[in-house]
Order: C-alpha cells, then structure tokens, then sequence
C-alpha cells in the first residue's frame, strides 16, 4: 500500500457503501479498472449494483453488462433490497446472439456460441451509446469461456482497459473465482484495484462474509479482513477497528458503584477508560455486580449499553428490579440501552459497529459485556479473538469509557480457571468464589489487581438477598477460601445474617 502525493492523487468515487468508502479512505479513484472477485454468493452482484445506483443518484450514467444473469433476474435482485433500475442500461448476452445471428431463430444460447471479438465490440458500442461513467461486467467466468484461451483472455481484458481509460469510465470486473487456481494472478495485475469478497460457512449458525481490499495502485486503503452482511438494503460493511485512531480528551476519575463498601475495596472505583473484569463461577453475582454500576451511571445522567450474551434480557431486567435495581425506567428514557446479542448470527465486525454506534452517537460512558463465552461463541478462531478483543477494549478504553467485562470460570464452582486469558487486558478485577461455612453456601469477594490506584487485598463476604448487595467483614477467621475449600479457624461464626438493610 503506498500513498499518492495530494498533487497526483485522482479524485474519488463513492462505491455506494459507507463502510467499503471509509475502507478506501473516501472511494475509489476514478477512470481506473476494478476487479471483484468471490466466490458465488459473497455478495458481487449487490455491491455492483449499489456502486451504479450511487452513481444514478449523482446524475451519473450507469451501464451494467450481464453475460450470466437476464435482466429479470437483475430486476429481481434489486427488488429485494427494495431498488428499481431505471436509469440504468443493461446489456444481456442475449442481445449480443441477436445482434450477431439476425436470421436466427430464438434459441437458448451459450457463451461459447458467441465470438468473443464481436460480443466483445457491441459492448463497447453500447457503452459509446450511453457514455457510461460508471461500467460493471458481470461475470468474467463468461468472458473466460468465450476466450477458450488465458492469453486471448487477457488481450482482451487489456483491450477493454484501454477502451474505457480513453473514455474516463470507472469499470468493475466481477469474477466468480472457481478456476482451479483460486486466483487469477494475471488478471490481479491487469487491474487498478482488487476487492475480494468471501462467504464462510460455519458449522454452526449463519454463514459469515467478510471482504479484503488486497490491492489498490497509489491509493491509502485499510488492509486486512473486514466483516459484512447482506442485508435488505445491500451490503453493510464494517472496518476494521483500530483504536488509535479514535482517542478523544477524557478525565480518568473513578466510577462509583453506589455501594460504599465495594467502592471502598477498589479506592472509589474503577477509573473510566479502563477495563474491569468481573471473574467467578456461574451464580456469584457477577452480572448483578455490573447491573449496579449501571444503575448507578443512569441515576447521574450517563448513558450505558449492556450487551447480553447469555442471559435472557427479560430475565436479567426481572432479577434486577427484585433487588431494588430497576433498569426499565432508564430503557425507556435512551439512558440504558440493552441489547440481547446472538452469537451465532452477529460478526464480531458487526458487534464492534454496535458499539461504535453507543459509544459516537449515544455518548455511551459504561459498557458491560456479557459475558466473554459468548463473545468467545461469536468467533471460532481464538488467536484473532484475541486480537479483536484487545483494540475493542483499547477503543472504549481511548474514549475514556468504563468497561465491564464478566468472565465465567470453568466448573459449576469454578476452579480459577476461564475459556480465554484476558486478564493481561484488564485494569481491574473483582474475584467471587463459593465457600462453605456452617452447612451454608456462601460467597466471597476480592479485589486481585487495580492498576488505576491502591485496592483491598483482604477477602470479604458477599451476599446478594431482597436488601440488595452487601459486602461484609473481612474473612479473617477462613483459611483457603480462594481454592474454594476454606479452613475455619474461628470460635464463632462473624458472617453475614440476614438483614433487611444493606450493611453499607
């Protein structure tokens, strides 16, 4: 990738995608050659299509050249996404066997029965007819089976490089990419730029797409893999997230729980721009931990996002209003927005463009996520989980927004273990445990790493009931709750009774 100097660079083109435009740092350079490749599928007829209606809509005259699908067909697709084609010219291949055959009777016809020369020269003739700006042919797998040759293949190609430069029309090529190759190299170098399209089928869930902008001559492009979805409307492309580009001004002070004693623990709370990971197994109280953060946020007026993994929303919103933390009063006032996430058919490309969207537009100043197996579930392939995590958490954390992450642990009674290692990325972490203590079952609460400020390094009890959360005395007279199986070496038992106040 390399940059144009602001004296020789071209002017740009939109593409009709507002995520493919800020992938190409504004569009496409104009009069240039475009190849869009991908498996069927993937997508290239709908780019194509938004990339000339673009075009309609800025007075711009559009030809779309189609030697595999019929106008009907074409039609049909735009109306899916809700469009019409007016305005735009269309050339079939069956035009060409009409005009090339005259004499003939209508017949089915195949790409092979044509020359390619002459089907070739009614396409720049109607392109002259139109004066097209904007030019798609679709597909070039045709094209190949006229040819019957790669060299005349790509004589061709470049003959039609010359015709549409010396016209100032920008063409894309669309190309199935099923040749036994995978990739035609030499057509890659014919072309100004090369956006691949990919369908990936899991072996669970929707089928995930995702495009790569693998070449673009004298342009600033961002590399790497970048998801997208086919929606009703076209295609919804989201780039790839780099965090450094979106830092703005922010004052690290703390976030307070509204539950003193746990402010206490962790020096007034977790600074904004940081990350706080809330680990323990399944029914500590990790998600009620973050529920009271963020009822407390909306009480002082900050907008909050909570994206639910695993839990039903309806069932979260019913726990929480039980113990005093109603959350539907601030849903319905924007200042808390709940959103039921399923991994199976949300991207983790998609995922980050949600919370862009909170974080930009709604002003967004805590986020929960929950939990991390289900943002796990989203994407099979842990080293780039990895990797997208941490400029996620880098990206709220440049925007001075307090993030809370749960982390189930392995084991209905956790074993100090979890699925991935995020720990290296948090700033704070608030450990629970189960212990057992006079026949009960009961909860313990630490606070293992604090890099925002000083933090308790003692183990206090922790109990959620109808007073709401309350953390207790320190467990002065336990030994091993930490491994879950704790030594009571106390006379009597200084635990947590049941209260009809909260302890703090």
């Amino acid at each position: 990738m390399t940059a144009s100097s602001p004296a020789t660079e071209p002017s740009r083109m939109r593409t009709g995608v507002a995520g493919l435009d800020q992938i190409l740092d504004g569009g496409l350079a104009t009069n240039r050659l475009y190849l869009i490749e991908g498996a069927p599928g993937a997508g290239k007829t709908t780019l194509a299509l938004q990339f000339l209606l673009e075009g309609r809509a800025r007075g711009e005259r559009g030809l779309y050249v189609t030697l595999s699908e019929t106008a009907e067909e074409l039609a049909t697709v735009a109306a899916s996404h809700g469009w019409t084609l007016g305005g735009i010219d269309l050339f079939e291949l069956a035009a060409a066997e009409a005009a090339l055959s005259p004499d003939r009777e209508t017949t089915l016809l195949h790409p092979w029965e044509v020359e390619l020369g002459e089907t070739v020269k009614l396409i720049t003739d109607e392109a002259e007819r139109t004066g097209a700006v904007r030019v798609v042919f679709d597909s070039l797998s045709e094209m190949r089976l006229l040819a019957q040759d790669s060299l005349r293949f790509r004589r061709q190609i470049l003959a039609l490089k010359q015709f549409f430069a010396g016209r100032g029309s920008t063409v894309f090529l669309l190309d199935d990419r099923v040749n036994a190759g995978g990739r035609d190299l030499q057509l890659h170098s014919l072309c100004h730029g090369v956006i691949s399209l990919e369908r990936l089928t899991l072996d669970f869930g929707a089928a995930r797409r995702r495009m790569e902008v693998s070449k673009m001559r004298g342009a600033r492009y961002r590399e790497g893999w970048h998801d997208y979805v086919i929606t009703s409307g076209g295609l919804d492309v989201f780039p790839r997230l780099i965090a450094a580009e979106h830092h703005v001004p922010f004052v690290g002070d703390a976030v307070p729980s509204g539950l003193a004693s746990l402010d206490a623990m962790v020096d007034g709370g977790p600074l904004r721009g940081t990350c706080t990971l809330i680990s323990g197994p399944a029914g500590t109280g990790k998600s009620t931990i973050a529920v009271q953060y963020v009822h407390t946020a909306a009480l002082r007026g900050e907008h909050c996002a909570i994206y639910q993994f695993d839990e039903r929303a309806g069932t979260l919103l019913t726990r929480a209003a039980k113990l005093g933390l109603d959350l539907r009063p601030h849903i319905e006032s924007g200042m808390v927005t709940l959103r039921q996430i399923d991994p199976a058919q949300v991207s983790p490309g998609e995922f980050t463009q949600m919370l862009r969207l909170d974080a930009e537009q709604n002003k967004t100043r805590l986020v929960v996520i929950d939990s991390l197996s289900g943002y796990v579930t989203s994407m099979p392939q842990e080293k780039q989980l990895v990797l997208q995590l941490h400029e996620l958490l880098s990206y709220l954390n440049q925007r001075g927004i307090l993030t809370l992450l749960i982390n189930p642990q392995s084991g209905l009674m956790g074993n100090m273990q979890s699925n991935l290692n995020t720990s290296y990325i948090a700033d704070t972490i608030l450990l629970l445990r189960y212990f057992e203590a006079g026949g009960r079952v009961r909860k313990a609460l630490s606070v293992i790493k604090n890099r925002g400020g000083a933090h308790e390094d003692s183990i206090r009890e922790f109990r959620i009931d109808q007073a709401g959360l309350r953390v207790g005395e320190t467990l002065v007279e336990f030994q091993g709750v930490l491994t879950g199986t704790p030594t009571y070496l106390g006379e009597s038992a200084p635990l947590l009774e049941e209260r009809g106040v909260d302890f703090a």
